[in-house]
């Protein structure tokens, strides 16, 4: 109504429909205001007057009502116009998303029509996973000359694409990849037309090379005579299709939560092979060396590397803790067995977040009997050596070490040999501080960040060896020729640092007690261990080599998180 008079109030008003625009129910911005009626009626805004109000009188005696000044009534026309301008807009594209989806919905029904069955007449399928190519289970085809063998493979949908009427799907299965072509109605079925990624599904059809030119898989594809996805095996799609949950983008900390689905990524899956793949290397080797396998307890009541990293909880009203290392156990086998190995976790309750720590670990421990030091590390070259040529035998595992690690190489033996004081030496020559921004002195236990820049550096396996008795474990022997310094060793590889720590021990009963009364430690507990000094002992030692910082060096991962399944650290415990 062009003689309607609306009210605005700044202070009291509300851009509400509840609101009437009244006296009494008056609007709070000449935009909503005009919006709401035109720019045709009649608007009333009031101000605050300055002044002071008597006490005791009505408030609304510092407002008086004014008509909209010109300037506001412009400014509340150009908002309406510009809003109706985006209103028009939305409705647009909410006729042209209804449109889209009347469209879809259609094609959706009519690819609903369409059933495929198999066909019987065809050749048995040959179940085969996605890495077989065997040539005497598989033949392939050339496209109508020469028939291939027609196969069942299961697997999930790593990519899909389409090309007018053609559709491609890679299958993952885990052992490897598949190019598979759909064409004809098994392109425009419903379930293929909303096909998504990580859907499970079973094909049926004949293998035949690739085009000349063209790539795939193992030089191969499948073309599809029949699929099927079995119910509850289709994935998540839209909001919630895995693309938009995990990606390149994705913050660390969230793809970690989100492990169970990064596990699917080919970066993360190849990793894991590789870590199969050098776990098995280890057993091969171990056995080749004639060391035998043996699984220790991982609860126990006693330490190895000191009390301030144990996991102690509760263990039947007794103090127990997750185990740190298992060489004490292996150590008691050696009268027995010989040399001994294990690859079982352990446990460090570390406060610390760096990237080459974890709190649970798979630890690879060796004991070896009747040894020198030399001895120790000759064995640990030869161990590491032999397990990365075991694990680079296998073509599809070396494959994936070059894709992660394309720098990588074969380590040259003899691996360096360092004493600790020289690295101190190193370290000051180049001007690397310790971690008070001092000179490095003898005593100073060589930080991780120092080890690292000195390893880079020099670009090559270390054995760092011959470290202070006062910064290493109480069972470890001192040097005859320097009784400061112990048979100690630490392996360092660049970009990583310390993978494998070892040392000769301490197998004379009376040295082994001294070493217990200079760390105060009660040598009660540890019966069962010092008895090995009293019946029968031997110059032995051993080591123990972290496997995810084995991993990290080989296949250049910035940190250790992730060549493992699912990370346990500081703040960490799921999922």
């Amino acid at each position: 109504m062009a003689d309607a008079t609306y009210y605005i109030d700044e202070d009291a008003g509300q851009d509400s429909k509840s609101q009437t625009g009244a006296e009494d129910s008056p609007y709070k911005t000449l935009g909503f205001a005009v919006l709401t009626h035109g720019d045709s009626a009649k608007f009333l805004t009031r101000k605050s007057v300055t002044g002071d109000v008597p006490e005791g009188s009505d408030a609304s005696a510092r407002l008086e009502w004014k008509p909209a000044a010109k300037a506001a009534m412009k400014k509340a026309v150009n908002y309406v116009k510009t809003q109706q301008k985006k209103a028009a807009k939305e409705q647009e594209q909410l006729a042209i998303r209804a449109k889209e989806d009347a469209d879809r919905q259609k094609v959706h029904d009519e690819a609903k029509k369409i059933i495929i069955e198999e066909d019987k007449s065809l050749p048995a399928p040959v179940r085969i996973k996605l890495d077989d190519t065997d040539p005497a289970k598989i033949k392939l085809g050339n496209g109508s000359d020469v028939k291939g063998t027609r196969v069942r493979v299961f697997g999930r949908v790593h990519r899909e694409r389409r090309q007018k009427e053609v559709m491609f799907i890679t299958l993952r299965d885990g052992y490897g990849f598949m190019q598979v072509i759909f064409t004809g109605p098994l392109a425009k079925t419903y379930d293929a037309i909303t096909l998504t990624r990580e859907t499970s599904m079973e094909i049926l059809g004949e293998l035949r090379e690739v085009p000349a030119g063209a790539h795939a898989p193992n030089s191969r594809e499948l073309h599809a005579d029949y699929f099927k996805i079995h119910p509850g095996c289709k994935a998540a799609g839209g909001d919630d299709a895995i693309t938009n949950r995990v990606s390149k983008d994705t913050e660390h900390a969230t793809l970690l939560d989100l492990r169970h689905l990064t596990l699917r990524g080919e970066n993360s899956s190849k990793v894991l092979i590789v870590r199969d793949a050098v776990e098995h290397a280890f057993h091969v080797v171990y056995k080749d060396l004639r060391m035998r396998k043996v699984s220790p307890p991982a609860l126990v009541q006693t330490q190895v590397e000191g009390g301030a990293t144990l996991f102690k909880f509760n263990y039947y009203n007794e103090d127990a803790y997750l185990t740190q290392s298992s060489q004490l156990y292996l150590e008691t086998c050696l009268p027995s067995m010989g040399d001994v190995y294990c690859i079982e976790k352990s446990f460090r309750a570390e406060k610390s977040l760096t990237r080459r720590h974890l709190a649970e670990y798979s630890h690879v421990e060796g004991e070896l009997d009747f040894i020198t030091f030399e001895d120790l590390l000759e064995h640990l070259e030869l161990l590491m050596c032999r397990v990365l040529e075991e694990t680079m035998s296998d073509p599809l595992i070396k494959q994936y070490v070059m894709e992660l690690n394309p720098e990588f190489q074969m380590p040259e033996r003899p691996f360096m040999r360092m004493k600790y004081t020289e690295a101190i030496d190193w370290l000051v020559e180049h001007e690397i501080p310790n971690e008070d921004g001092e000179p490095h002195k003898f005593g100073d236990d060589i930080a991780e960040a120092a080890e690292r820049k000195m390893t880079d550096a020099i670009n090559r396996p270390i054995f760092l060896t011959h470290f202070p008795a006062e910064i290493k474990a109480f069972y470890m022997p001192k040097d005859k020729d320097d009784p400061r310094v112990t048979e100690s060793v630490d392996c360092l590889m660049p970009g990583v640092g310390e993978i494998v720590g070892g040392s000769m021990r301490i197998h004379d009963y009376d040295e082994l007690m001294e070493a217990f009364k200079r760390v105060d430690i009660d040598p009660t507990p540890y019966y069962w261990y010092t008895d090995q000094r009293k019946y029968g002992s031997s110059p032995h030692g051993g080591y123990g080599l972290g496997l995810e910082r084995f991993l990290a060096w080989l296949c250049k991962q910035h940190t250790v998180r992730d060549c493992c399944l699912y990370p346990r650290y500081f703040g960490r415990c799921k999922p």
